[in-house]
């Protein structure tokens, strides 16, 4: 059956790239392959490395230091892994992902953060919508990409540990306080699945990490239930101090 599904997939691509090129996930311009960038739209990612604070992950002139802010106030988690640096290409990946349902675009994201796994890793559990909003979007992009990630890596990506308790406002425009506030209690773990988090690596999987409260929120829940470590793993993150 699967070499079927190949000659079949063979002989109608040529048909479909023909209908429907291949495009750009940054600018829509026509590509070879699917899942690609243009050139220059891969020319604008910054893509990340570990050389970085050791709480927050955010790039440092001297690596293997701990940066102001999380001296000042130390994260729930434990650690930061992005793919890229949150920029206008990396922007309109997350935004055709999420607003535009380019549901395609999380397999793109699985592919560039998956060299960003822990190596120590055991579950990934991706950040959770409230039922709410699944309803008005139809998907979660963090449980698609989390999918992804889980086909490459062979871990488990499980979407029912953590659940969203209460509906919360869009962060966007608030400022750090005010996120962290929006955000408090939001999240939860069923006592029926702290068997399943006990002493666990586990991998925290979200689209954006702005400034971090959301993160901070999910952490919190799931050590209270038993998690020995959570590393937020995402596609891309903001560095700009003014935009947390």
């Amino acid at each position: 059956m699967a070499n079927f599904a190949r000659i079949v997939q063979s002989l109608t691509r040529p048909v479909l790239d023909y209908a429907l090129p291949p495009r750009c996930a940054g600018c829509g311009a026509i590509v070879p392959e699917p899942d690609r960038f243009c050139t220059d739209c891969w020319s604008g990612l910054d893509f990340l490395t570990s050389q970085g604070c050791l709480r927050c992950g955010v790039p440092m002139e001297i690596p293997g230091q701990v940066c102001a802010p999380c001296m000042a106030e130390p994260p729930r988690h434990d650690g930061v892994r992005a793919a890229v640096a949150y920029g206008d290409v990396a922007r309109q990946v997350a935004l055709k992902l999420k607003h535009g349902r380019r549901i395609g675009l999380s397999r793109l994201m699985a592919r560039s953060m998956a060299r960003r796994l822990p190596e120590d890793a055991a579950l990934l559990i991706p950040v959770p919508l409230h039922r709410w909003r699944i309803w008005h979007r139809g998907f979660n992009q963090s449980m698609l990409v989390a999918r992804h990630l889980s086909a490459s890596s062979g871990l488990p990506a499980l979407s029912a540990i953590l659940t969203r308790k209460k509906a919360t406002p869009m962060l966007g425009g608030l400022g750090r306080k005010e996120r962290a506030k929006a955000v408090r209690g939001a999240f939860g773990v069923a006592p029926e699945h702290r068997k399943a988090l006990r002493d666990k690596h586990v991998v925290l999987v979200d689209d954006v990490y702005t400034s971090g409260a959301t993160a901070n929120a999910c952490a919190l829940a799931l050590k209270r239930a038993g998690a020995a470590r959570v590393t937020v793993l995402c596609w891309a993150r903001v560095l700009a101090k003014d935009s947390d």
